[in-house]
């Protein structure tokens, strides 16, 4: 690692921010490319861990709620420069895509785009996007009938009473059972992490977050102020959702579209839109938050959809070691990471493939894009493009 002495911190954040700034203006693919391009700008490169740091800090953050490539940015910044580092980190790989989705969501309403060929096509690619995440998570999170049956289970009560608080109570149930069933399953060696983080500030920062959970829907209550409420939806979204990116579909869904917040095209077409731009999947939340109360809306929903990771990355770190060595903790993630795959089933049906599959040409240009996706791997910023070039394509000729 490089030695930070003789240097400002004021240089080191600087460092920080080009870097991660240079990776959210190009880090395309999801997460699992994100780590990618992490370990090729912050290992391979500028030296600032080694591997085996790297990868305890991936496991850290496969192990909590929230976008598990923002986390390792996050947490990396943390290591360079401690708390603000960690800020500064998150600052550069999110706000590209943040102002872009941001600019999207002012045209769409400014231009009434609903109806345009592209903001359709963006829909279709949103299917094939959601149903190659369903299939890659369905194979590392559910490899034995046991979990399957969960994941089904999952899926058909959500399909049947679809709302937020199901969810939770599905997350929740899934990780009872987990803890029953999959104990056995756990890994007995473990490697342990280190970093240097207070458990006082660790319980601290969980404190903050279980306070938060507990007094913003109370005060959505009382105020009424669409900012609290914005705040609320997203910082309890941030907090609960396993799984990454796409998992966080299903869940906003439920909170923003039946009450009439937005319409599913608006939903969607920004859904298709969070796969043009590099970044994390959870600045669709800046988008969301543009829809329905302007910049306001984009600042209060990205803050709060982000600020469980930082939150639950300082609580978590003092105490990891202990908890991963536990086979109990490990079989309850075993069955909440069971239950998301049902999740995401469920809304692979509703809203996507209700909003977005109208027609056989609909299906066709689907099921290409699927494949180019699944099969050719071709990065999910080049389908976006086919997508809306296929889409016009099919306009053209039909």
């Amino acid at each position: 690692m490089r030695d930070n002495h003789n240097r400002s911190t004021f240089q080191i954040l600087l460092e920080i921010l080009f870097a991660s700034t240079k990776l959210g203006l190009t880090s395309f693919g999801g997460p699992v490319a994100h780590l990618a391009y992490f370990k090729d700008e912050y290992i391979d490169r500028r030296k600032w861990l080694d591997d085996k740091t790297y990868a305890d800090i991936i496991a850290l953050c496969q192990f909590l709620p929230g976008p598990a490539s923002s986390q390792v940015g996050i947490s990396i910044g943390m290591l360079r420069a401690g708390l603000l580092g960690g800020i500064v980190s998150w600052i550069g790989f999110t706000l590209p895509s943040i102002i872009v989705l941001v600019v999207f969501a002012m045209l769409y309403q400014t231009y009434s785009l609903e109806d345009a060929t592209f903001i359709h096509s963006l829909k279709v690619v949103a299917a094939a996007v959601v149903l190659h995440a369903l299939i890659g998570l369905g194979k590392k999170l559910t490899p034995d009938k046991t979990r399957i049956g969960i994941a089904l289970i999952a899926a058909t009560i959500m399909l049947l009473y679809p709302s937020a608080w199901m969810q939770i109570i599905i997350i929740v149930g899934a990780g009872l059972v987990g803890l029953k069933l999959f104990r056995e399953k756990a890994e007995s060696k473990v490697q342990p992490f280190s970093i240097n983080i207070s458990k006082k500030l660790g319980i601290t920062s969980l404190a903050i977050l279980i306070t938060t959970l507990i007094v913003t829907p109370l005060l959505t209550r009382m105020t009424d102020n669409p900012l609290i409420s914005i705040f609320d939806t997203f910082f309890r979204v941030g907090s609960l959702v396993f799984g990454g990116g796409h998992v966080v579909l299903p869940m906003i869904e439920r909170e923003v579209v039946p009450p009439g917040l937005l319409s599913p095209d608006e939903f969607l077409a920004g859904y298709g839109m969070a796969q043009a731009v590099p970044g994390p999947l959870f600045t669709f939340s800046s988008y969301l938050g543009t829809m329905m109360e302007g910049i306001a809306g984009a600042v209060v929903a990205t803050l709060g959809i982000f600020l469980p990771s930082f939150l639950l990355i300082i609580a978590a770190l003092p105490f990891l070691n202990e908890l991963r060595k536990r086979a109990s903790f490990q079989g309850v993630l075993m069955g909440v990471n069971a239950s998301v795959v049902g999740i995401l089933l469920a809304a692979f049906y509703d809203p996507v493939i209700k909003s977005s599959i109208f027609g056989a040409a609909d299906f066709a240009l689907g099921t290409v894009l699927f494949a180019l996706l699944n099969i050719w791997k071709v990065p999910a910023w080049m389908i976006v493009l086919l997508g809306v070039a296929g889409g016009y394509l099919i306009n053209f000729i039909i």
